[in-house]
């Protein structure tokens, strides 16, 4: 049986697709942020395999950047907790922080295919970095997404205020009283943590026929 929170706490990875939109159930992140203990789904995703290639490849590109004269801060050492003014705290953990003459480079490792909400995550760590942990309070922060084959800069401009207000408004939302409107859906459904006995609406399968037809007009 879950059990309520003592105050909403939200992990950052679970805005990012809320934010570009390919997730739009609301209600999975804002029951996670409420509570824990809650019974999740079987899942058969092969979690040792990932973290093996991600430490592969997270070591590898902190390497580079200590080979190019970077101080690099790893994983547990960027934990962080940012507590707003409504008793909301938003939680994550950059894979690397990387200082080279008093500028900031945040790295996100992906082994998976590439998505829109990658870079989505790395300007929430970017915004939140520098106001979460005083070491950074002053340092001015750039992005970078690195894939097995390639990388992707995430520039500082990035962070404006028009994305503040998004990402602000979603927290509220996620961290507020009122439960958020619940989307089911087969696609979303089936990489949701939270079991069927925690959200009924949840979707087990595809109907017969997934959500295709056929039609004599074209």
């Amino acid at each position: 049986m879950p059990t309520m929170r003592a105050s909403p706490y939200i992990w950052a990875t679970w805005l990012t697709k809320l934010l570009v939109g390919s997730d739009q159930c609301e209600w999975s992140s804002w029951f996670k942020a409420h509570h824990q203990a809650y019974d999740k789904a079987p899942s058969d995703f092969d979690l040792v395999k990932w973290q093996m290639q991600h430490t592969d490849l997270l070591n590898r590109t902190r390497d580079q950047l200590e080979e190019s004269g970077h101080k690099v801060f790893t994983e547990k050492q960027n934990s962080f907790s940012l507590k707003g003014k409504t008793g909301i705290t938003l939680g994550g953990k950059p894979d690397l922080i990387a200082i080279k003459d008093s500028e900031g480079l945040i790295v996100d490792a992906k082994t998976g295919q590439p998505k829109d909400s990658d870079a989505v995550q790395v300007m929430i760590y970017m915004w939140a970095i520098p106001l979460a942990l005083p070491r950074f309070k002053n340092v001015p922060f750039e992005g970078l997404i690195v894939y097995e084959t390639y990388q992707v800069k995430v520039p500082s401009r990035a962070i404006d205020r028009s994305f503040q207000k998004r990402l602000g408004d979603l927290i509220k939302r996620i961290g507020g009283d009122e439960p958020c409107r619940k989307i089911p859906s087969g696609m979303e459904c089936q990489f949701c943590q939270i079991a069927a006995s925690e959200c009924p609406e949840r979707i087990l399968e595809m109907p017969s026929g997934g959500n295709s037809g056929v039609t004599d007009e074209f």
